[in-house]
């Protein structure tokens, strides 16, 4: 993993939304994130975010035992282990060769419809083949009022190998 790749826990604690760094062992292995995943506590539907060398980024939000996946993009499970195990566990198959020079995301977009953030303006957000995977979910981020917070794990977690 590069230098752009963490992973962040986002839960509430009290009616407070708080993020934590995740170990670098989450960015390879969908078992190893969900089990992070579910050790947050369950207020408010908790969520993980994995950005895998600023190549694209993983999102899972837990609802009670219902767990939503959004992958920012499809053809990254080509290359990335990470992103195939995704693929797998929503029943997905990995892109066509000449699908490689598409981006696009595959999941749920109206994982955070309850913070106000739909599924038209995820996509909105997805579909900006001039952004970066950061600079997208930056502005996921942004739009879900978890700035400040969010931004302070991530720099907590950057993984530099």
């Amino acid at each position: 993993m590069g230098e752009g790749s963490y992973a962040v826990a986002a839960f509430r604690e009290g009616g407070v939304w708080r993020c934590d760094a995740l170990p670098s062992a989450v960015l390879g292995d969908l078992s190893v994130l969900l089990s992070a995943l579910r050790s947050q506590p369950p207020e408010g539907g908790p969520f993980v975010v994995a950005n895998v060398d600023d190549e694209f980024f993983l999102i899972a939000r837990s609802h009670g035992p219902r767990i939503d996946l959004l992958l920012s993009d499809l053809t990254a499970s080509v290359e990335f282990p990470l992103a195939a195990q995704v693929l797998s566990r929503l029943g997905e198959d990995p892109p066509e060769d000449d699908e490689l020079d598409e981006v696009w995301p595959i999941g749920e977009l109206d994982l955070f419809s309850d913070l106000e953030l739909g599924e038209d303006e995820m996509e909105s957000i997805l579909d900006d083949l001039d952004a970066y995977p950061e600079d997208m979910l930056d502005a996921v981020i942004r739009r879900i009022g978890l700035e400040d917070e969010f931004r302070r794990a991530r720099s907590a977690g950057r993984v530099a190998l």
